[in-house]
């Protein structure tokens, strides 16, 4: 086939999307010029998604912390598993309510990347130590694909599309205080796209957070039915009738079936309720162009205002039984330990960095404020495995400290 045919024109899989979603034949734009022949079987916002993937940012989500710091276990999940997760869980809810599912694959794999190690106690102890400058995942995500990437000689970074940068930059849960750059902020609303990613972002934590507790011992089912919740215990009626159907053997084995059957039920139902909630105000609002998605007073993804409340529930609930759990603020204080000692021990004597970064720091040679962020991206770039190897090399007596990798 000719490649001028119709069938190699990449914008062809974007015409079946809403009249309201965003088309990357109408993208605003990469930061910089990009000289070349077009691709002819990718849309801009899959080439996002494809630079995204094989980004070295994206490959150490394996090694980041979701929950459990990533060497208490390999079932649990990763920044990287969790970033699939989200990815699935927003293009699914793209295709049930016409949005553009490549751009939404874009958002989803790039959320993440600029968490620091050990999760969230990470991120805190990053903006503690920047003092004025602080930290934020969100603008760190943005600076990686912007500037901190080097994968190409014409430019640094990634040259995103307008709306995968927007993206995550007004990536919005309860989580996140993003600090909005100008360039994003003559909109309401960012795309139906990114309000996905969004809204698929706390279905995922909530609901894999969950299963990650049941799995690892820090919950049991009927601790989750004792919350007195009303969608879980409409979900636990239902997993469990299913989990007896199957005629299961054993105790444990029953428990852990009725634990995943009762958090698939809630994915479910969750996802359920956005599309079906979201497609209710799309034909309330009048909504039919992006313009009329991004000039909103509010958010046009939700949940129902029942299905909200029973996820506020839930949030809580693990809040209070999970992520203060004894076992995980143990972990939660050695990985700000960690970060807090690197930071002082890197500042004190920057000849210990990596060459790399020590390359970086000296081209800043007379700016504390522009030392002091590239060593907060250094930091930030590690994994949890990396941060805890470096700090058992630089801390430990008898740790042997020539290994070329740290």
């Amino acid at each position: 086939m000719s490649a001028d045919s119709s069938w190699g024109d990449p914008h062809i899989v974007e015409q079946n999307v809403a009249s309201y979603a965003a088309r990357s034949v109408d993208t605003r734009g990469r930061m910089h010029p990009e000289h070349g022949e077009a691709d002819l079987y990718r849309t801009p916002f899959q080439q996002d998604r494809d630079r995204i993937i094989h980004s070295t940012a994206f490959r150490r989500l394996q090694y980041k912390t979701q929950v459990y710091v990533v060497h208490e276990g390999d079932f649990y999940r990763t920044r990287l598993t969790h970033s699939i997760e989200v990815m699935q869980r927003a293009r699914t809810l793209a295709r049930a309510l016409g949005a553009n599912e490549d751009l939404v694959e874009a958002i989803s794999y790039a959320h993440d990347l600029g968490h620091p190690p050990f999760g969230h106690a990470g991120e805190e102890t990053l903006n503690k130590l920047m003092g004025k400058q602080g930290f934020e995942h969100n603008f760190q995500s943005l600076r990686i694909v912007d500037e901190l990437e080097l994968r190409y000689t014409a430019f640094a970074g990634l040259n995103l599309c307008f709306e995968t940068r927007e993206g995550l930059a007004r990536h919005s849960t309860p989580y996140d205080d993003p600090r909005l750059p100008a360039e994003f902020s003559d909109r309401r609303q960012p795309a139906i796209e990114t309000q996905l990613v969004d809204i698929a972002d706390q279905l995922a934590y909530c609901t894999h957070d969950l299963d990650d507790a049941l799995t690892g011992g820090l919950l049991r089912a009927q601790d989750v039915v004792d919350s007195d919740i009303d969608i879980i215990n409409e979900a636990y009626e239902v997993a469990r009738r299913e989990v007896r159907g199957t005629g299961a053997v054993g105790k444990l084995l029953a428990e852990k079936m009725l634990g995943r059957r009762l958090v698939r039920y809630l994915i479910e139902r969750f996802s359920v309720d956005v599309i079906e909630t979201t497609r209710r105000r799309i034909e309330d609002l009048g909504v039919e162009t992006l313009a009329d998605v991004t000039e909103l007073d509010c958010p046009l993804v939700g949940l129902s205002d029942g299905a909200e409340k029973s996820f506020e529930q839930l949030r809580s609930l693990l809040l209070e039984t999970v992520y203060h759990h004894p076992r995980v603020l143990r972990q939660v204080s050695k990985g700000r330990m960690i970060l807090e000692r690197l930071f002082e021990a890197f500042t004190r004597d920057p000849r210990m960095l990596h060459p790399v970064t020590r390359e970086r720091w000296d081209a800043m040679k007379g700016s504390e404020r522009r030392q002091r962020r590239i060593l907060c991206d250094h930091l930030a770039g590690m994994t949890d495995r990396y941060a805890m190897d470096l700090y058992q090399s630089m801390f430990e007596p008898y740790e042997k400290v020539l290994h070329p990798g740290l």
